[in-house]
């Protein structure tokens, strides 16, 4: 290694100084009595040769004679200077690095400490095990136990697979490519795949979880539903414990935190702790920027008027987009879970400004987001109160006899039991109806049968009586997120907390995230009576005093499911299309899910949907006889409509009618915070 200067030159003419024999010790270094052994094998002879040399040269010395003293040395002692490990600027990076990872764990520590204090005069977790995950494993342990064989054929099995896994590892470190990547949208960048030790990392993991889930779907002798829980339960234990899940094991969080010196771990415990005090204590994980919508400014923006009001709900009526309008108007109930404008986000993709412009005269129940006072109210109230009173205003304002009507989930649950009960007492009012992602056979109806257990049932009681007779809106926002833990749980874990990303403008997920609440007898006899006993398709569902019987509906139906649906699941919705008895029944599916499978405008040219005529026993005969094509299923939903919404009338101001306007939409009860 090349030396700095060890003084300052000399002066000009000055006689340069002699070295001394032996340099001073450096300061700071330990001596030792003993000289250190070296573990060089060639030191001795080394040692026996520089012995040599040193004798020679003294003998030498002894034979030219003495040498002048030579004059004093008055430089300083010599230091050695050696170079530093890093550069300034390396260590200036790793001290920023240092200090932005002490500030991160500060910060986290700061929240959990937060947290821990704005809950601790809140009373303990009324369930240990609210899931009742327990007894779903105790049979499935059993299960296990009682055929030792294929238990050890899955270890056998487990084991066979780890030995492919470190075959091909030690192929490709031979040189040998990867193989392809499945599609994982966890695992989707490059650094997962390129990176020798984060590809076996992924696959390994990979690996396990398709082995023990496939281990626990296995198990024989064992109830269904037993087993569907434990299932359920082990999909999320495995989603939870993914690599990409831990700043240690993400290659993509470890790269940004290295780029960024620490700063997006920062920025990632900023988003944690704002998170934790948004939920009071509670991680809401933001799954958009909240602050950049607007009810009202920038979401739910097409015109219209609020036409009435009353407790339950607000009937707003729509602006016409075209000169002339059918004569029978629409009117649609969107479910109660969540907010009507997932109807009216964006002028892109807003469907009721979309139907509008196709001619029809919309209105829209903008139901009430109820507090503690409608802790009482049920299906009979939602009934009376809503969609008949909903049905007589909007015909006033339209001045006609009769209307077609739109269900949305949940709302066509309701919609349809109203149909029989209209049916029971020859109202005609409703001509035709739709029913979006709606079920009312429930016996398939997907994952959000695992919570409604007489246990489950019995916790989310408790927890309405505690917010004082009405379900919290997160509470069945965390009940959905848990049906889809790596889209709306993990992937904004890790884009918020690991990589101090923001989170991102999206109006349907602030739609998602603005929740309300649902009173309990109602919420109650909709998980009983639906989930629990499947009284709605047994024919046993009393509403306003009546036995609710859909083969008594024969007006028109246009049903339309999502094949990726997993709230109302595709063929749910079929087996409800075939408790009608109406034999003008259509169905419909269309390609992605719950949300983006219904709100999908053909200007987006997404996805696609499938047709058929015929409505045969089952949803597989109907697939087979289907015909695809591209895009959007509104333009053929909108040629049925078309055909039974009557002659063209003169368009429909919505300030001019018999119900006096009493504010723009969308109103005022959609505003209402939860």
């Amino acid at each position: 290694m090349a030396r700095a200067p060890e003084d300052s030159p000399p002066k000009p003419g000055a006689p340069r100084a002699e070295p001394t024999a032996k340099s001073p010790r450096k300061a700071g270094r330990p001596t030792s009595a003993k000289p250190r052994p070296s573990k060089d094998k060639t030191a001795p002879k080394a040692a026996k040769a520089a012995k040599a040399d040193v004798s020679e040269a003294a003998a030498s010395a002894a034979k030219r004679g003495p040498k002048p003293a030579p004059a004093a040395d008055t430089r300083p002692p010599e230091t050695e200077d050696v170079a530093p490990p890093f550069g300034a600027d390396q260590a200036q990076l790793i001290e920023t690095l240092s200090m932005n990872l002490a500030k991160a764990a500060m910060m986290a520590q700061g929240a959990l400490a937060e947290a821990a204090l704005s809950q601790a005069d809140r009373p303990a977790a009324l369930s240990p095990d609210p899931f009742n995950i327990a007894p779903a494993l105790t049979s499935i342990m059993g299960g296990l136990a009682a055929r030792p064989e294929k238990l050890f054929q899955a270890q056998a099995d487990l084991f066979g697979r780890y030995m492919d896994l470190w075959a091909d590892t030690a192929r490709q470190a031979a040189g040998e490519p990867a193989k392809p990547a499945p599609a994982d949208k966890r695992f989707k960048d490059p650094e997962w795949s390129e990176n020798p030790m984060f590809d076996l990392v992924r696959r390994s993991y990979l690996l396990t979880s398709d082995w023990m889930n496939g281990l626990i779907a296995g198990v024989e002798d064992v109830d269904p539903a037993v087993k569907r829980r434990a299932q359920f339960f082990t999909r999320l234990l495995t989603d939870a414990f993914s690599p990409s899940n831990f700043l240690a094991s993400n290659p993509v969080a470890l790269k940004a935190l290295a780029e960024t010196s620490g700063e997006s771990l920062v920025k990632g415990m900023q988003n944690f702790a704002a998170d934790l005090e948004r939920g009071a204590g509670s991680l809401r994980i933001s799954q958009a920027d909240y602050g950049k919508f607007v009810v009202g400014q920038n979401v739910a923006t097409a015109p219209g008027q609020v036409v009435w009001r009353d407790d339950l709900f607000e009937l707003i009526q729509y602006a016409p987009g075209t000169e002339t309008q059918h004569r029978i108007p629409l009117l649609i109930f969107p479910p109660w879970i969540n907010k009507f404008y997932i109807l009216d986000l964006q002028p892109g993709n807003s469907l009721i400004r979309w139907l509008s412009s196709q001619g029809f005269t919309v209105f829209v129940c903008s139901w009430v987001n109820p507090d503690r006072d409608k802790a009482g109210y049920g299906f009979d109230d939602y009934l009376e109160k809503g969609v008949y009173r909903a049905v007589e205003k909007t015909l006033e304002q339209a001045g006609t006899d009769r209307l077609n009507a739109v269900g949305y989930c949940i709302g066509g649950t309701l919609l349809g039991a109203a149909l029989a009960h209209m049916a029971a007492r020859d109202d005609q009012r409703i001509a035709a109806a739709t029913f979006f992602a709606a079920q009312h056979d429930f016996a398939e109806a997907g994952d959000l049968l695992l919570f409604t257990d007489d246990h489950w049932i019995a916790e989310i009681e408790r927890q309405m009586d505690a917010a004082g007779g009405v379900l919290p809106g997160a509470a069945m926002a965390d009940t959905f997120n848990a049906l889809r833990s790596n889209d709306l749980i993990w992937s904004f874990f890790v884009s918020n907390y690991l990589l101090g990303k923001d989170p991102p403008a999206f109006d349907l997920l602030f739609w998602n995230a603005d929740q309300t609440r649902m009173p309990k007898a109602l919420h109650l006899a909709y998980l009983r009576q639906m989930y629990g006993a499947n009284a709605l398709a047994q024919g046993a569902f009393k509403i306003g005093g009546l036995t609710a019987d859909l083969s008594k509906v024969t007006i028109p139906l246009y049903f339309q499911a999502s094949r990726e649906d997993h709230i109302a699941p595709m063929n749910s919705v079929y087996r409800s299309a075939k408790l009608f008895g109406g034999k003008d029944v259509t169905f419909t599916l269309a390609g992605s899910g719950h949300i983006a499978g219904v709100i999908n405008p053909p200007t987006a040219k997404k996805y696609q949907h499938w047709t058929n005529a015929e409505l045969p026993d089952t949803l597989a005969e109907w697939q087979a006889g289907a015909v695809e094509a591209p895009g959007s299923w509104w333009e053929h939903w909108a040629a049925w409509l078309r055909a039974r919404s009557g002659e063209p009338v003169a368009a429909r101001d919505p300030s001019t009618g018999p119900l006096l306007p009493l504010e723009p939409a969308p109103g005022a009860y959609v505003k209402v915070k939860s």
